[in-house]
């Protein structure tokens, strides 16, 4: 029988309150306070699975494990960020993210019990390279945004977005062609 936290690395349905999974919550729980009290690079690595050359992220920032998000060359996050990394995140090169930007990988029962009892699932995030997410927008579980894609500012992406568009509004539509 595989274990909460093997079944959550796997994107199936986990317990969140699991006392592995709650450990490594308190971990980065720790580390993300000492990266947003410091703003210091050594403490965004050691927080985050992978971090490229020249990335700047601004404080503060909020997420689950940070063992699970990798940041690609060149990727500037502004402040103020969430991302909830229940699944992989992968943010590619060259990217901006504006301020209060949701990445939101956690999905949840709709059955009212199941819900109640903290099962809960993960589905991966991708963003391409030199993608631009606009402030507050939200990504859903299970979205990938293409390469060179723009998200306007306060738009919700429940969906994927091929490369090279704009999209607005919510939920985001494709507005034009890049």
């Amino acid at each position: 029988m595989p274990t909460h936290k093997e079944r959550m690395l796997a994107g199936e349905w986990y317990l969140a309150d699991d006392p592995e999974i709650a450990a490594e919550l308190n971990r980065a729980i720790e580390l993300s306070a000492r990266f947003n009290a410091t703003g210091a690079h050594e403490d965004l690595v050691a927080m985050l699975g992978e971090v490229a050359d020249d990335v700047d992220v601004r404080t503060p920032l909020r997420l689950d494990y940070g063992y699970q998000i990798s940041i690609g060359a060149r990727t500037f996050v502004n402040y103020g960020c969430v991302f909830a990394d229940v699944a992989r995140i992968t943010i590619g090169a060259d990217v901006q993210i504006g301020p209060n930007v949701q990445l939101l990988t956690p999905v949840h029962p709709i059955d009212p019990e199941q819900r109640r009892a903290k099962w809960e699932a993960g589905k991966p995030i991708t963003i391409g390279d030199n993608v631009w997410l606009g402030g507050g927008v939200i990504v859903c579980p299970g979205v990938t945004i293409g390469e060179n894609t723009v998200v306007g500012a306060g738009a919700v992406v429940p969906k994927d977005l091929p490369p090279n568009v704009v999209a607005v509004g919510n939920p985001a539509r494709i507005v034009r062609e890049i």
